[in-house]
């Protein structure tokens, strides 16, 4: 598995504290010429090593890319730790919720720094395919959010998003309203997925995630919508979706 972890900031929004940036190669990334696409993840900490992970599982993807012999590029940053910094982040609205009190909905502060900052970076320094048909975008809970709301404002940037279990029950109005306006391209895909056993944890996530849908078919966005049987909020099952959405959205 080739990962490289560097240390960035993101000014905008944390001034000079650093995170870890998770960058995997391809395994030919050092012999070839080639370019390849790209896949940006949220919560970076949990998505490569155990030992980053918040709770000590992590989805283990690059051993899935490995095991498949992918040629995809995956870049993924981690998360504010700071206090309620992750919601923060990765809201794209101000919204209330207890007990975290108002979401300041920085989301959208985010975006702007991975898609003008960080995505110019990565395409000057790594042989990627810059342009929108490989360019995607996934996370889980929140950073399910932040990529429902990443692939539908930024949609000029991103043709493909995996959501897994996203909090969508924050705001689902806000979030339908802006899928109804904003202009998409017809190749846009979305994969969104809940595990069955979610629904008894937030009594508002089966009717959110069934008007999300509802909204993204009005639109013709290309959804593949699942409830996994069996599944729960944490980073163990979605590491178990990752061959499912991968497929569904012909990564």
């Amino acid at each position: 598995m080739k990962v490289i972890v560097e240390k960035i900031k993101i000014p905008q929004l944390t001034g000079n504290i650093e995170r870890r940036l998770y960058i995997r190669l391809p395994e030919n990334y050092d012999y070839s010429d080639q370019h390849y696409p790209v896949l940006y993840m949220f919560d970076g900490h949990n998505v490569f090593f155990d030992s980053d992970a918040t709770y000590g599982k992590s989805w283990g993807m690059g051993e899935y890319l490995d095991s498949v012999d992918s040629e995809l590029i995956v870049v993924a940053v981690e998360c504010n730790h700071e206090g309620y910094g992750r919601l923060h982040e990765y809201s794209p609205y101000a919204v209330r919720v207890r007990p975290e009190g108002m979401l300041r909905g920085l989301g959208g502060v985010y975006m702007d720094w991975l898609t003008e900052t960080l995505k110019p970076l990565i395409d000057r320094t790594l042989r990627t395919l810059p342009d929108r048909t490989h360019t995607y975008i996934a996370g889980s809970s929140m950073g399910g959010l932040m990529s429902l709301f990443a692939v539908i404002q930024y949609n000029h940037i991103f043709s493909k998003a995996a959501a897994l279990s996203p909090s969508i029950y924050f705001g689902t109005n806000k979030l339908t309203e802006m899928i109804r306006l904003k202009e998409l391209y017809k190749d846009t895909d979305v994969y969104m997925d809940y595990g069955s056993e979610e629904f008894h944890g937030h009594k508002n996530a089966a009717a959110a995630f069934k008007k999300v849908f509802s909204v993204l078919m009005d639109r013709q966005v290309r959804v593949c919508a699942r409830v996994v049987p069996g599944g729960t909020h944490c980073e163990a099952s979605w590491e178990r979706q990752i061959p499912i959405f991968m497929k569904c959205l012909g990564i």
